[in-house]
């Protein structure tokens, strides 16, 4: 019977594509789309669209299975907010320079606006005692006249050429905090105070 639904829907779409609605008919996409589930029939298709779009998505699926979720404090907002400051801080601003220097990496980026500045101003605030106590690097950020100046050091000889390496957005996505971090902002636990 779905296949036969297919079928016509199919058929139906390429005649209409070809000429239009006549007036008062609904186009056959817009009828399928109105029935329950009728555009998930067979798709071969994975990602549910962006990456953050596909976080939230995870995130409620989670959710939906978790018995002891409280939805009253649920708060996907948050949640992306700070997926926009991740993509703001990994897309929307320019590398300047990522030097060597005595145990570590010194970085020089510009953000693209004003927003995204204000993005990096979170994700600094955050990250730094973060990625010390995940790898104990201690990492510092200083802002002067629109440009972030970053400096990332380790008291152990082996992990500075690791450090260089990563530059700016390795450095940033380092560690095993970020998905933890999301399951708990989704949830009402908001530290980056969005």
């Amino acid at each position: 019977m779905k296949s036969q639904f297919v079928l016509i829907t199919a058929v139906a779409v390429i005649a209409y594509g070809s000429f239009g609605n006549p007036p008062g008919l609904i186009s056959p996409v817009a009828a399928a789309d109105s029935m329950p589930h009728a555009h998930m029939l067979q798709s071969p298709l994975t990602e549910a669209g962006n990456d953050a779009f596909g976080t939230i998505q995870e995130v409620i699926r989670a959710l939906d299975a978790d018995p002891k979720t409280d939805w009253s404090k649920v708060n996907l907002e948050a949640l992306r907010a700070h997926l926009v400051d991740m993509n703001n801080m990994t897309l929307r601003v320019t590398v300047l320079s990522q030097q060597p220097i005595a145990n570590g990496v010194e970085i020089t980026i510009v953000p693209e606006s004003a927003q995204v500045a204000a993005s990096l101003d979170r994700v600094f605030e955050a990250h730094p005692p973060q990625l010390e106590a995940e790898t104990g690097w201690k990492m510092t950020t200083q802002k002067q006249r629109g440009t972030y100046r970053i400096v990332v050091t380790t008291t152990k000889p082996d992990e500075v050429a690791k450090i260089r390496g990563l530059g700016y957005i390795g450095i940033l996505a380092t560690g095993a905090h970020h998905q933890a971090h999301h399951w708990a902002m989704a949830r009402g636990i908001n530290p980056h105070h969005h």
